[in-house]
């Protein structure tokens, strides 16, 4: 094997080891733990905690989709609802493992970034609001509303291949900054620096 495959394949295998494809059938994957820094090392992410990332510029500028997908309530939501300050849109499911790994921290940014950034947690759960609400319960999740598209709209929308968990920041006009593929700690120095990219 020459030696510029043998490097491409060491740069991928940390996406394909980190994140869930979103064709893959609902089972259980083992749990990384809770805890844990990400260092960024080149456009790769990676966590103490075993999560793995990839950071992405290719859709810089690429304005949001819109599409429809649901709130709480049933009713319907599209991202163009966010303009006016940054946002921060994950796409995920509850039978993702590192979809779920990073949920808490995700939680926490909601919070801290309240009032001056949106973040969204869409769930792409064919069975809907029902399985996300019971995670949230389950594991405390309190700023993040459940929003969900069990038709997969959002995720089919978005461009490139379709990685569960997958996170787009956009800017206050709705223009893509950067994508991370697969799973992160959002309360992590080196995120905190990627979010402040998005004006």
């Amino acid at each position: 094997m020459s030696r510029v495959i043998f490097r491409s394949l060491l740069i991928a295998l940390p996406l394909f080891l980190g994140a869930c494809d979103r064709q893959s059938a609902p089972k259980e994957q083992a749990e990384p733990a809770a805890t844990g820094k990400a260092a960024k090392q080149g456009f790769g992410l990676v966590s103490e905690s075993g999560l793995k990332a990839e950071l992405s510029y290719e859709f810089v500028g690429r304005p949001a989709p819109d599409v429809i997908f649901a709130d709480a309530e049933a009713g319907e939501v599209s991202l163009s609802d966010f303009v006016g300050k940054p946002l921060l849109v994950n796409i995920w499911a509850t039978w993702c493992a590192p979809c779920k790994a990073e949920m808490p921290t995700l939680d926490a940014l909601a919070k801290l970034e309240e009032g001056k950034m949106s973040v969204i947690a869409v769930s792409q759960d064919l069975q809907g609001l029902k399985p996300v609400q019971s995670f949230f319960d389950a594991t405390g999740v309190a700023n993040l509303e459940p929003y969900t598209d069990p038709d997969n709209r959002l995720s089919g929308a978005v461009g490139g291949a379709v990685v569960l968990p997958l996170t787009i920041l956009y800017d206050s006009k709705g223009r893509e900054v950067w994508r991370i593929i697969g799973g992160v700690e959002w309360d992590d120095a080196e995120v905190k620096k990627l979010l402040d990219e998005a004006v």
